[in-house]
């Protein structure tokens, strides 16, 4: 009897940043440049758009975007448009394949525009029947056409129909099915038969029981109906019937994706080039229990003496970008309540080889990486209450604060753009010297951990204390999260470049306070001479000395008056559709553009941000978030929000936005006491009076299906520690040959006779305790990827070429056979 296979679940994120554009086309001869911003999309659904940039035809965006990705996907897509054309025109396009995004991953890469035009741009497949039989001596053709799946939307409609054309060698026939309505995924299973000219020579190839199966072809193509605008191309499918065989007189029955049209396909001259960073994860992760043993290991890594052989320390020598590995260890540990004592560990070995105080942390080491992280997580939410309300404040006014001369167009504006900085500097530095009482508990540990450690390896320095404190919190805290506040999701809009222009000045001034309280001299070395005055007015004795009072609060060993946030926590906000409540009438017109806000108290809409709330659903009243199934209004992304008197349907704009909306949601309400245990995941209808999942005639009839389980509420921090876990089992795996060479390092004569020249990637102070660490590690995760190869095998077996899970044209099947025959290159 075969051994059970663990089950895997598969969870995939995108991280990207994107740079800038060069040598796009200008308009005309005059060579002027373009006002142009960029779209992210899966396929063709935008889930990202930067904010335009200044006229040029080498625009900088410098923008990053980070989401979980909720759906299926086959392209990433990138799209450049020209903002002052209208309608908004596409200048080009940067499409990459799923199975090739590992190649660009986490690599700074030119992609060539590529030119947009309707027959490039398809979505979806296509489920069809093919079978070539004789009929009354005969020969006869028969095309089924069964349903498609996943087509996009055309202006917002999706009405699709499909033509059948078959090809023989002197003519050719056309029929087609009737249009489906509003839906992406039609059902048809229309037949159409076609006679096969019986011409000698008409059919080439090989004969099987009389039946010819030549050079004819079949074209599947999928047709948008519109009176207004003409029927819209969708994709095609071309199927040579001699490439089918033998197997088109038993029956062939497949889903294949649909193609852009051929002409499509011809290379055209590139449009200019795109410059991008993307980071795709694909974890296949397993029930938590598997992760037991590396898990174990890895938090016991703070009592491990010397640090340098634990096993946190070891993954963070093995990688050569440290954030790869900081990131899944801050989370793992985090949720044990391990990472104060792992920071302080780690921190402790880097100060202690460090000669001068002033280069504490400046670099790009393992435990400077974990510490931006930490503070990323833990201070989520004290970032909010502190900056939040004067950057909306920003936001809103808008008003100019350029100090540079050499950017003003009219100087007479400097004084009171000065004052405006002024203004603005003075009230982020309030809110944040006001803030040492609300400053996160685990953070005060941490930091008085980082101020013991220091006092104790530079007990000469008068300036250290506050040093190692203040180049976290000010300099890789505050300041990063006002240069980009949208990274640290305080604002869900890109600033616009005047506004940039001013958190970057904000900021300035913001690090070098930050920089001033640990100086040794009193004079701060100023890099740009406009900046003088605002450092001037910022650096003297009292307001140095209010930051060092607020830098001793947060790095002390006991906070005797410490306190909670009391305001709303802003935790999202943004626009969605809302179906009109009260209304039976279904149709567009019920649907209404609302701003939305999610807080740790309540869930409201609005009209427009900053108006009053039209309707408030206290957090305890919710009852469960859900999807609605797309049938209940043929409308995508939407979801529903179960309360007592009624459910409230929502639409995201798109797949990431639903998303991360339902994940908020329902981790806010996870344990309230009303939660349902069973919903209706279609809508009620109230002209054919019934539900339409279950049919049911009651409008309080009970739910059908039982609410989506979810992870216990904490809107502090909600992290998944098995996918972490499963990154560093990846991590390991793709460095083994760096723990082999550690562990033949601690097990060579040559290490032992005191031969240091053998190079290994971790720093070896203790060889009993490296050995033993690093070779339970290769135990453990040779284990883990035993069980996935196993998983592998079993998936490829169980999975048909041309099913609708792995429709023909699908590279990602033929990637996994593949990637099977190179598992025995991992020795186990």
């Amino acid at each position: 009897m075969a051994a059970k296979l663990e089950v895997e679940r598969i969870a995939e994120s995108l991280r990207i940043k994107i740079a800038e554009a060069k040598e796009l086309p200008s308009r005309g001869v005059s060579g002027s440049g373009r006002e142009t911003f960029c779209t992210v999309g899966l396929d063709q659904e935008v889930i990202f758009r930067t904010a335009a940039a200044a006229k040029s035809l080498n625009p900088f965006y410098s923008e990053e975007f980070q989401c979980e990705i909720p759906r299926r996907f086959r392209f990433l897509s990138f799209y450049v448009y020209d903002r002052e054309s209208r309608p908004e025109k596409m200048i080009g396009k940067v499409s990459i394949k799923k199975e090739e995004l590992h190649k660009h991953h986490g690599k700074e890469t030119w992609f060539p525009l590529m030119a947009v035009d309707a027959d490039s741009e398809v979505k979806g497949k296509v489920h069809i029947q093919l079978r070539l039989y004789k009929s009354h001596g005969h020969k006869r053709l028969a095309v089924r056409v069964l349903a498609c799946s996943d087509l996009q939307f055309v202006q917002g409609s999706c009405d699709p129909f499909i033509s059948v054309t078959v090809c023989f060698r002197n003519k050719q026939e056309v029929r087609k099915t009737r249009p489906r309505k509003r839906t992406v995924s039609p059902q048809y299973g229309d037949t159409f038969i076609f006679d096969v000219p019986d011409v000698e020579n008409c059919l080439e190839g090989s004969e099987a029981d009389g039946v010819g199966v030549g050079p004819a072809e079949v074209r599947i193509a999928v047709w948008h109906d519109s009176t207004g605008i003409g029927n819209v191309f969708m994709g095609e499918l071309r199927l040579k019937l001699v490439d089918l065989g033998s197997e088109l007189l038993n029956g062939h029955d497949a889903w294949y994706f649909l193609q852009p049209r051929e002409e499509a396909r011809v290379a055209k001259p590139a449009l200019g080039a795109l410059r991008l960073n993307i980071w795709y994860y694909r974890d296949h992760v397993f029930s938590s229990h598997k992760y037991n043993q590396l898990r174990n290991v890895l938090l016991d890594s703070p009592a491990v003496n010397p640090i340098t052989s634990s096993a946190a320390y070891i993954l963070g020598e093995c990688v050569s970008n440290k954030v790869d590995a900081a990131q899944p260890l801050v989370r793992v540990f985090f949720q044990a309540n391990k990472i104060v004592p792992l920071i302080n560990k780690l921190a402790d070995n880097e100060i202690s080889k460090v000669q001068d105080a002033i280069t504490l942390f400046r670099g790009t080491s393992l435990v400077s990486k974990c510490m931006d992280e930490f503070m990323k997580i833990a201070g989520l939410h004290y970032l909010h209450d502190t900056l939040k309300p004067i950057l909306d404040e920003i936001f809103t006014e808008r008003k100019p604060c350029e100090i540079d001369p050499l950017k003003l167009k009219d100087i007479e504006q400097l004084d009171g753009n000065i004052a405006n900085l002024k203004r603005y500097v003075q009230k982020i530095f309030n809110a944040i010297v006001n803030s040492a009482l609300v400053c996160p508990n685990v953070m005060c540990q941490v930091f008085c951990g980082l101020k013991q450690a220091a006092v104790r390896h530079f007990p000469d320095s008068k300036e250290v204390r506050y040093l190692v404190v203040s180049g976290f919190i000010f300099l890789r805290f505050f300041a990063p999260a006002l240069m980009g506040p949208k990274q640290f999701e305080l604002t869900t809009e890109a600033p616009d470049a005047q506004t940039a222009r001013t958190l970057v000045l904000i900021s300035k001034t913001i690090q070098s306070i930050g920089n001033v309280v640990g100086a040794r001299k009193s004079q701060h070395p100023y890099k740009e001479r406009y900046m003088m005055e605002i450092h001037r007015e910022f650096m003297d004795s009292s307001n140095i000395e209010a930051v060092r009072n607020y830098l001793d609060v947060i790095s002390s060993a006991s906070r005797q008056h410490a306190k909670g946030i009391e305001t709303p926590i802003v935790l999202k906000e943004g626009f969605m559709i809302k179906r009109a409540r009260g209304m039976k009438k279904f149709g567009l017109k019920n649907f209404k553009k609302r701003f939305f806000c999610l807080t740790n108290e309540s869930f409201t809409y609005a009209k427009k941000k900053g108006s009053s709330a039209l309707c408030t659903i206290p957090i305890e009243s919710i009852q469960a978030v859900e999807r609605l199934e797309e049938d209940s209004f043929k409308m995508k992304n939407m979801f529903q929000v179960l309360q007592e008197q009624r459910p409230l349907y929502i639409q995201a704009y798109n797949c990431v936005e639903a998303n991360e909306w339902i994940d908020m949601l329902a981790k806010v309400s996870q344990t309230n006491k009303n939660r349902l245990r069973m919903y209706h995941p279609g809508a009620y209808m109230d002209k054919a009076c019934r539900w339409l999942c279950c049919k049911d005639s009651s409008k309080d009839a009970a739910g059908c299906t039982p609410v989506t389980g979810g992870l216990p509420a904490d809107i502090k921090v909600s992290l998944d520690s098995d996918r972490e876990m499963e990154r560093i089992h990846s991590l390991f795996i793709r460095n083994m040959e760096k723990l082999e060479r550690v562990k033949d390092a601690c097990e060579s004569q040559a290490v032992y006779m005191g031969d240091r020249n053998m190079r290994t990637a971790v720093q070896i102070d203790d060889l009993k305790t490296c050995f033993d660490t690093v070779t339970d590690l290769m135990a453990y995760v040779i284990s883990l990827e035993e069980d996935h190869k196993k998983n592998r095998r079993a998936l490829y077996r169980g999975t048909k070429y041309g099913s609708e899970q792995a429709p023909i044209g699908d590279d990602n099947y033929l990637l996994m056979k593949a990637h099977l025959s190179t598992d025995s290159d991992l020795e186990l």
